[in-house]
């Protein structure tokens, strides 16, 4: 099933399958006894991104917003920079037990001129939900040097807006809510304005598809939006922000000691343990 860009464009993200929740019967044990009730799980699947029909990556994800997800890797692994350089994506046959598409193999193609990625770009190729990172060929394809450099931006935001902001993130998470299960991500403005908001179970997948979402709605370079995190600050997530060019990161919980280098390296700011009305402010100037 093909799905040409101009819907992308359009914003219609589609997930055929629709299995972002699953139900499953559980025994609830409490001091009071047990029970036997249903409980609603976040769905996990593997995607293949493939490129032109060559095996790219497998990640572990919550379905929805597949091409979304596949346009910010191409774009956090330096592949892409502009929504033209993909003209087609679409599902190929990847069957279950029953003969039913899983949809779970997604092809792209890339626009004339724009080359296939280095072999160091590809997966060792299993890629964990937890940590996308680790399957890396070679542990110096990870620094990636970014088209888009954040230092050149002059993003700024009022600390008392940021704070507003992981509860707006919250709010939107509605997948979270009914599940408890994903990790969140979320592009914003220097008034304090949610553009987007994308869940998954992987954090790296989360700021994949609003990375994604933001290359495809024509807003890479992102030198006017900072990215809020759901949870913990890691260099992985770091690097894709700077990869699109954005210059604050913002996260609920701790950064790791390389994103904090990472971000300090490259001109950014970096926020951890944003919560209530107090953050901690490891790197840049970016708060007001």
């Amino acid at each position: 099933m093909e799905l040409p860009t101009r819907f992308a464009r359009e914003a219609r993200e589609w997930c055929p399958v629709g299995r972002v929740t699953v139900r499953r019967p559980v025994r609830k044990l409490t001091p009071h006894g047990e029970r036997r009730r249903p409980d609603t799980l976040a769905a996990e699947e593997p995607l293949e991104i493939r490129l032109s029909g060559t095996p790219l990556a497998v990640t572990m994800r919550t379905p929805g917003h597949d091409v979304e997800l596949a346009h910010g890797f191409l774009l956090s692994e330096g592949v892409i920079g502009h929504r033209e350089d993909v003209v087609l994506a679409r599902y190929c046959d990847s069957v279950d037990d029953s003969g039913r598409n899983t949809y779970n193999v997604l092809d792209l193609r890339l626009a004339e001129g724009v080359p296939m990625p280095d072999v160091g770009v590809q997966r060792n190729f299993y890629t964990t939900s937890s940590c996308g990172v680790c399957g890396k060929a070679a542990l110096d394809a990870v620094r990636l040097k970014s088209r888009f450099h954040p230092a050149g931006a002059s993003f700024t935001i009022e600390a008392d807006l940021l704070t507003t902001l992981p509860d707006s993130l919250r709010e939107r998470q509605r997948v979270f809510a009914a599940t408890g299960g994903l990790h969140g991500a979320g592009l914003f403005t220097s008034d304090g304005t949610v553009l987007a908001v994308r869940e998954d179970v992987g954090r790296h997948n989360a700021v994949d598809k609003v990375l994604g979402w933001a290359i495809q709605q024509d807003r890479v370079p992102a030198h006017d939006l900072g990215l809020l995190l759901s949870g913990r600050a890691s260099f992985e997530l770091v690097q894709k922000a700077a990869m699109a060019g954005i210059s604050l990161v913002a996260a609920v919980s701790a950064p790791s000691s390389l994103a904090v280098e990472l971000a300090e390296e490259c001109g950014m700011t970096l926020v951890g343990f944003l919560r209530g009305e107090s953050m901690n402010l490891y790197t840049g100037n970016a708060i007001a």
